[in-house]
């Protein structure tokens, strides 16, 4: 944007009101020098009086670039040169649509409508000089009042024009409709409130050249844009839509018309230095047609090019011959295309005899004829009404503004009590722009065509076509539509596609080549994510395709092969008796067992001395068989898990357990109950814990856990399970537990067994006797205790076979905890101080 417009813009809101008051004081300024300096604006446009008269402005000249300018040099223009007829045909669809409505009698009815148009040269300064001066209505002297002004704006074609009119005309609520403004930005209602559009936003285009980019293949897809708010947004949107889907810019380059021979000379360089074939284009079509000129000269013929709807359906492009060999394939977005019954009647119809105020009109009989001729056999740009596109949505622009129009002077609820708090209206010789913005966000009509028109915000619905250039056997390059776009639909036909080199083959364009079958794409650090290494899959994962994005995990019972191109059956692991950790746990399991065996025997041998028939000898023997039991149960958790093996395991390790804690429970309490007789009254207290009273307790306390065990087993029994989650190529496989709250009672269960004989040893240990087997008794559930309760997290945490490792393990040391507190001090006696194997000294306190 000029630097002029920059120092004015904060300016504007300050400047408005005495700008309206004093019609702004342009009206004598000329916006195209052509004409005498003393013609107004009103006439070098084109005017029809009415009772409403909306404002548009158009680029029917192109400025040539020129020097930024300030209001305050107040300088004479510049000239306007290149006459476009196409912004001539867009200025009659204004035209046509307004005769339309005046002839229509249900839309509004009794109101004439009128129009001003002026030129806005395609420059900033008078496209913003020009909509002041419709809005001010400055000294218009065809004109009956001086202080006509319009409610309306329709225009300007460049979205960085109709950013300068929506914020300069936002302060006094004017609605500002464009045709083809379609910069994403200007849908922000918040800061462009008074802004709307016929066309769609570059947002929804630039996500269908994503989806089209993703669709044929693109991968490596070079950039060029304007260097404004079209261009840069349009490429900011279709950089986030194809991220993450492994498309990528391989350039991105500016052209700036200011300095648009330069540019074209650096962007053609880069287009020939880049190994993209597929080259993304936002311009102006006369921008566009320099750089293809200059492609041309430089003999680049086979890049493909997808072009943004600013310039995909230029006539003047496609009619150029020199840019046949370069354009050839060219496949665009497109605004959509419709007709217009009666308008190309409306224009050849047109004559400067029968008009002869339309001095635009004229300049289009200078340039076409030079004389007297018609329009009714001639075929130009400006007769053209096979493609209407923007043409059309300049006509729609016109209706929605008669609507919304019609919708304020029309009134129909004006008597309603609740009409206030809906819309106000106007009379048509006083119509305030902020009550028609009210009604303006609110149209909602059936088009002519029968289509249904409105507004979301700013935008109306995304429609478009897909269009392509193909060669004709003349040598020509005609547009064919190849699909259509509607929301995020795309409907296009790749067998009709006649692409760069002239075939039906789809371009390839790529910065690196696929991958080959065993590895995948790596991404380049600081590079796009199309270049790219490639590496071997990790270990588990294959790819057995070309050009894998990445590898596939094998399923889970097989892992990779070692060209990581297919999957294997898995290995099987578990807790087996050949390796290390097996051969170590069944050595000590063994040596437990004998060293058991080995006390039982002493035991026998010794059973009719004190020491061993002190305390009930058949619980100590039933205590050692218990032990054994203990040690050789673990062995049960060594090797390949079977239904039977997981069934038994833990049934048996909670049983065994069980009998043993209630021989040394039934111990505790006889000693308790022992030496509780002696009291004078309690002589009664051992017949409740006799022999046979001993026996029947310690069935019972084993009876709860059998119980447990059974109904356990029942219900939800432990299976052999397959691991799978561990990464590697072997498969776990162990004892699942089935049911989480049947293992937590047996633990439980056995916890609850060996805290109450705990607290009754510790109560018992200070009782006379000098052998006091409830000291050992405590020191044997301390250990045992704490065996246990570390087990808990260390099994938790283990994974696979070393979960039955830790569970061994505490079998085992709890094991040999209890053989050696409770019976190393008796074999040491027995052994070592028969002396002391006494009654005599055993009652001695």
């Amino acid at each position: 944007m000029s630097s002029w417009f920059s120092w004015l813009t904060p300016a504007i809101p300050l400047l408005l009101p005495w700008l309206v008051k004093h019609g702004v004081g342009m009206a004598q300024a000329t916006v195209c020098s052509r004409w005498d300096h003393s013609v107004g604006l009103d006439d070098i446009g084109l005017s029809q009086e009415g009772d409403v008269v909306i404002g548009a402005v158009f680029p029917i000249h192109i400025l040539p670039p020129a020097p930024d300018l300030s209001f305050s040099q107040h300088p004479d223009l510049q000239s306007c040169v290149n006459f476009q007829e196409e912004p001539l045909r867009w200025v009659h669809a204004l035209v046509f649509a307004v005769d339309e409505i005046n002839r229509n009698p249900f839309l509004l009815p009794g109101v004439r409508l009128g129009y001003r148009v002026l030129d806005s040269c395609g420059q900033h300064p008078w496209s913003l000089r020009g909509a002041l001066s419709l809005v001010s209505g400055g000294n218009l002297r065809s004109w009956p009042s001086s202080d006509f002004h319009v409610p309306l704006v329709i225009g300007d074609a460049s979205s960085t024009q109709a950013i300068i009119l929506a914020r300069t005309l936002g302060p006094l609520s004017v609605p500002v409709i464009s045709y083809q403004a379609s910069c994403g930005c200007l849908s922000d209602r918040q800061e462009f409130p008074n802004f709307f559009r016929t066309i769609p936003s570059d947002v929804y285009q630039a996500l269908t050249m994503a989806r089209l980019t993703w669709l044929l293949g693109w991968t490596w897809v070079g950039a060029i844009a304007a260097d404004n708010d079209y261009g840069r947004q349009a490429i900011q949107v279709f950089e986030a839509a194809v991220r993450g889907t492994g498309v990528c810019l391989a350039f991105f380059e500016t052209l700036n018309r200011a300095n648009l021979v330069r540019d074209v000379v650096r962007a053609a360089d880069t287009v020939q230095a880049s190994t993209a074939r597929v080259i993304l284009v936002f311009l102006w079509y006369t921008d566009m047609g320099a750089l293809l000129l200059e492609l041309g000269r430089r003999n680049v013929t086979d890049r493909q090019f997808l072009a943004s709807e600013a310039w995909s359906t230029s006539g003047q492009l496609l009619r150029n011959p020199a840019l046949f060999n370069v354009s050839r394939g060219v496949v665009g977005v497109a605004i959509r295309s419709a007709p217009m019954p009666g308008f190309e009647a409306h224009l050849r119809s047109l004559h400067p005899s029968r008009r002869p105020r339309d001095v635009l009109l004229k300049e289009l009989w200078e340039t076409e004829f030079n004389g007297a001729e018609t329009l009714e056999v001639v075929q130009s740009p400006f007769t053209d009404t096979s493609q209407l596109r923007i043409t059309y949505n300049v006509y729609l622009a016109v209706y929605a503004a008669a609507h919304a129009l019609h919708s304020l002077l029309s009134c129909p609820q004006r008597d309603s009590p609740t009409w206030g708090n809906s819309f106000t209206c106007s009379p048509p010789h006083n119509i305030s722009p902020a009550e028609l913005l009210q009604h303006l966000n609110q149209v909602n009509f059936t088009t002519p065509l029968g289509e249904p028109f409105y507004f979301r915000g700013a935008d109306v619905p995304a429609v478009y076509d897909l269009v392509n250039w193909q060669a004709t056997p003349q040598g020509l390059l005609k547009l064919v539509t190849i699909g259509r776009v509607e929301g995020s639909n795309i409907l296009i036909d790749q067998s009709a596609i006649q692409w760069n080199a002239g075939s039906n083959m789809v371009p390839v364009s790529v910065c690196s080549d696929s991958c080959p079958p065993g590895t995948r794409v790596a991404r380049k650090k600081g590079e796009p994510v199309c270049c790219f290494d490639c590496i071997p899959c990790a270990e588990g994962e294959v790819s057995n395709t070309t050009g894998s994005l990445q590898c596939d995990r094998c399923p889970l019972e097989f892992w990779s092969n070692s060209n990581r191109t297919a999957c294997i059956p898995r290995q099987l692991e578990f807790l087996s008796f050949s390796d290390t950790m097996g051969v170590t746990l069944t050595t000590v399991a063994v040596c437990g067992t004998v060293a058991t065996a080995a006390v039982f025997m002493l035991f026998v041998y010794h059973r009719h001395t004190p020491l061993v028939r002190a305390n009930n000898s058949e619980l100590s023997f039933l205590l050692l068989l218990s032990l054994k039991l203990c040690f050789l149960c673990s062995l049960v958790f060594i090797g390949r898990p079977s239904a039977w093996a997981c069934r038994i395991r833990q049934a048996a390790f909670g049983v065994i357990f069980v009998l043993c804690l209630s021989c040394l429970l039934v111990k505790t309490i006889v000693v308790l109950a022992a030496f509780r007789s002696a009291r004078p009254g309690a002589g009664q207290l051992m017949r409740w814990f006799g022999p046979v009273q001993q026996r029947g307790s310690v069935f019972l306390f084993t009876s709860v856990q059998v119980i447990i065990c059974a109904v356990w087993l029942s219900i939800s029994p432990p299976l052999p399970y397959r691991d799978l989650g561990l990464k590697g190529s072997k498969v776990i496989l162990e004892c699942e537990m089935g049911s989480v709250a049947g293992f937590s009672l047996v633990l439980g269960y056995i916890g609850l067994l060996a805290s109450l004989c705990l607290l009754l040893a510790f109560l018992a240990r200070k009782l006379p006797d000098n052998f006091n087997e409830a000291k050992f008794i405590t020191f044997s559930m301390l250990i045992f205790c704490a065996v246990w309760i570390s087990f808990v997290p260390a099994y938790v945490s283990s994974p696979g076979k070393y979960a039955d490792a830790v569970e061994i393990f505490a079998i085992l040391a709890s094991s040999f905890g209890l053989l050696f507190c409770l019976f190393a001090p008796k074999c040491f006696i027995i052994l070592l101080r028969p002396e002391r194997n006494t009654k005599k000294h055993m009652m001695d306190k």
